[in-house]
């Protein structure tokens, strides 16, 4: 019988987390009627770049106790994405007890920003 119900338990569990993630990926979809898979690529990979910025602030912030720009983070060698990933362009806004890390698109297109703070959730804007 606990067998079973640790089963249950797991499958229930992981039902669960496919429902957010599956929240969090209709978020961070381009407008609907796109359909463009360059776009739906694009739109990954800068999000992918942020959490590790994220990741990198975090480490920093471990080591030097402060949270760091992204010219700091690239110049420490905490992070190796580039400061951009056209239409996208990278900006990082600390004080002495957070940070966000905002992607502002250049051209017309959604979404215009996406960014993340230290709860490591990736949001974006319309």
């Amino acid at each position: 019988m606990g067998r079973v119900l640790g089963f249950l338990g797991t499958i229930i569990t992981m039902a669960i987390g496919m429902y957010i993630y599956s929240l969090q990926i209709k978020t961070l979809t381009p407008g609907a009627g796109s359909g463009n898979s360059a776009e739906v690529a694009t739109i990954a990979g800068v999000k992918n770049d942020l959490i590790g910025i994220a990741n990198a602030e975090r480490g920093y912030q471990a080591s030097e106790g402060k949270y760091a720009s992204i010219d700091e983070l690239i110049s420490g060698h905490y992070l190796s994405v580039k400061s951009e990933r056209p239409p996208y362009i990278y900006d990082v806004e600390t004080t002495s007890s957070s940070f966000r890390a905002t992607a502002t698109r250049t051209t017309k297109g959604a979404p215009a920003q996406l960014w993340i703070t230290e709860t490591m959730q990736v949001q974006a804007s319309d």
